[in-house]
């Protein structure tokens, strides 16, 4: 499944500052991919859903740097 975002997504890649513009789902066994267009260079990149951060937002209280940045995995290995 394509899913076109609109408005598009802030996010943060390995690659820098981007917005993300599309989703594509392959279905429950795969990651998540994002279409993203890097802010500084123009290009357009797909990045796995673990690889990309939503940009830092005052009004939504996402801080730039989180206290203790805890991912989903870092839970699942603390729990088995």
């Amino acid at each position: 499944m394509l899913v076109q975002l609109n408005p598009p997504i802030p996010i943060e890649t390995p690659k820098g500052k981007g917005v993300a513009v599309m989703v594509i789902d392959y279905g429950p066994e795969f990651d998540l991919y994002w279409v993203c267009f890097q802010d500084e260079t123009r290009e357009c990149w797909t990045f796995s859903n673990q690889d990309i951060r939503a940009q830092a937002n005052m009004t939504m209280h996402r801080p730039a740097r989180p206290r203790n940045p805890v991912t989903a995995l870092d839970k699942f290995r603390s729990q088995n």
